[in-house]
């Protein structure tokens, strides 16, 4: 059984993790004698988040002028890697609800897609004989094969946003936090959804702050049971949304590299960083951000004199 100690690195690091994927300075974590620390900088603001452990548990602090703007956008993405509490653990899975998920938040190329699906007891059920599990234990090909065969189950009980990077980036300019854009996207799937079909119970991953989502769910979403839990994927809907989110973004990046007949890259690597400059040489700067999310801190690394 893992230890709170091992629980507080883990925590720190995938903070750590999401952090440094949106632009900020993150130090490596420093394990002091009852917490982990690390310290996040952007510009001249900086701020220091600690995770503690010990006899009461763990508790999470974020030190820092918390009337900053920088302090509260630092705080609503750190929010979201709190401790995977047992009540999270205890989330039953309902016989009918939507699941939602994204693919593309971590990818510098590509879209942002967020899917949300609804099952019941008979779907359900044949979208587990299927062997439907979290896309990112799959590969390309599987989520190609198997997102036919998720819709063949499912019919029409599934709603897609892709948020494009021109449009993405407009909106990240609006809302200067990656949480709160994915609560738009997520409230917008479940929304479009709940059109469809009626259903009390939503479940998605956790990503920040509950009230977020709720914030930005209009008339039909604010009156259902919504759940944010980590790991959200070992639910059969939330899996199946997030293949159908994984293949139109794969299928975006496909028609991508066929228009420009250059391999685009996942991820936000060092690899990515030189296909970056390639497609800055050939096509300009303008061209390069209809096809990324420029507020990564690779936009931060090209070679803008090509």
């Amino acid at each position: 059984m893992i230890n709170l100690k091992d629980q507080a690195k883990s925590i720190v690091i995938n903070a750590s993790k999401s952090l440094s994927e949106q632009g900020y300075a993150v130090t490596a974590p420093v394990l002091n004698n009852y917490n982990y620390e690390i310290k996040i900088s952007l510009n001249n603001n900086s701020v220091k988040y600690l995770v503690y452990f010990g006899n009461k548990g763990i508790k999470q602090v974020l030190q820092g002028n918390n009337e900053q703007k920088f302090y509260k956008d630092v705080r609503d993405l750190v929010f979201g890697y709190d401790l995977f509490n047992q009540s999270e653990a205890n989330i039953s899975e309902p016989e009918k609800y939507i699941g939602t998920d994204e693919s593309g938040k971590g990818d510098y190329f590509g879209p942002l897609v967020i899917c949300g699906v609804f099952v019941n007891e008979e779907s359900g059920y044949r979208l587990k004989e299927l062997g439907v599990k979290d896309s990112k234990q799959l590969n390309d090909e599987k989520i190609f094969d198997l997102s036919k065969k998720i819709r063949a189950v499912i019919n029409d009980n599934f709603e897609i946003v892709m948020i494009n990077p021109e449009k993405y980036n407009l909106l990240y300019s609006k809302f200067e936090n990656l949480n709160k854009l994915l609560a738009w996207g997520h409230s917008k799937v479940i929304e479009n959804l709940l059109h469809k079909v009626d259903c009390n119970n939503i479940i998605c991953d956790k990503f920040g702050r509950e009230s977020l989502i709720l914030n930005a769910l209009q008339d039909k979403g604010s009156q259902k049971e919504i759940y944010q839990t980590h790991n959200a994927e070992r639910f059969t809907a939330v899996a199946a949304a997030s293949i159908l989110a994984r293949n139109r973004f794969l299928f975006w990046m496909r028609q991508k590299e066929k228009e420009l007949k250059i391999k685009l890259v996942k991820g936000s690597s060092e690899k990515v960083e030189q296909v970056s400059n390639e497609i800055l040489s050939k096509f300009g700067e303008e061209k390069l951000k209809t096809l990324v999310k420029w507020h990564f801190k690779t936009s931060k690394k090209l070679d803008k004199n090509n």
